[in-house]
């Protein structure tokens, strides 16, 4: 299966319209069934048939093996390469669910969050090893099945790196605007929490219990505390919903 090169479902203008967070009723397990509901089947192809154009980025990737689908000999492919077990868990999984997925509940795709990954795992002394991850990035990550040049590789970590920033800064301004009580936050930081650690899972991260709970009550106190310094700023006070207390906004 490649992922598809010109495919609008792998478009970058992601901001454009809001992204409904899944149901807290969502679990891990459901939500890998969801995305890897293909396993083992139609791995072979995606509709562009192997042709490799110009990714969503517009830059242009590497051209794909003689043969699609033609496996690399073992001897040819880094020691580290065949010992990387990040997306294993995706074994099987055709790339247009996984894009799904990740376009329902983030604004990056599925080749934004892989590449972006490879890259931080790849990182050495002297910068990240772009021609490595692209050689190799059908055998590093199960749903990608075509090659990339190092520019195609360093492309997708900007425009992930770039997502990141912009979803920041609009979760901070609405955390700190006023528009939501601390209610509010709790539970849109409990929706977008459940979806990272599924992400982190389908890496390969085993989380305890007792670390994600100790993590969900961090974050909330955090949020907390945000809203209360953003009244501030804001010259509002605000009231604990659960003791009363009223936070008046600091004198200048």
């Amino acid at each position: 299966m490649t992922e598809p090169s010109g495919s609008s479902a792998d478009s970058d203008d992601t901001g454009a319209d809001a992204v409904d967070a899944p149901d807290a009723s969502d679990s891990a397990d459901g939500v890998a069934a969801d995305a890897g509901a293909d396993a083992g089947g139609d791995a072979g192809g995606d509709g562009d048939g192997g042709v490799r154009g110009t990714d969503t980025d517009g830059v242009d990737t590497a051209d794909s093996d003689a043969e699609a689908g033609a496996s690399t000999d073992a001897e040819d492919v880094p020691r580290d390469v065949r010992k990387y077990e990040r997306f294993k868990k995706m074994d099987g999984a055709r790339y247009e669910r996984v894009n799904e997925f990740l376009r329902d509940r983030t604004y990056v795709t599925a080749r934004e969050w892989a590449i972006a990954r490879l890259c931080a795992d790849f990182r050495t002394e002297t910068g990240v090893e772009m021609t490595k991850i692209g050689e190799n990035l059908p055998e590093l990550v199960p749903f990608m099945t075509d090659t990339y040049t190092p520019q195609a590789v360093n492309q997708a970590r900007y425009s992930f790196e770039e997502k990141v920033t912009k979803a920041g800064a609009t979760f901070l301004y609405g955390a700190m605007s006023g528009f939501f009580t601390a209610e509010d936050l709790d539970e849109m930081m409990y929706e977008v929490t459940e979806v990272a650690k599924f992400l982190l899972e389908v890496e390969g991260v085993d989380l305890a219990v007792a670390d994600e709970l100790e993590a969900e009550d961090r974050i909330s106190e955090v949020m907390r505390e945000v809203r209360a310094s953003s009244a501030d700023l804001r010259g509002e006070e605000v009231r604990c919903p659960e003791c009363g207390h009223v936070h008046e906004p600091a004198e200048e």
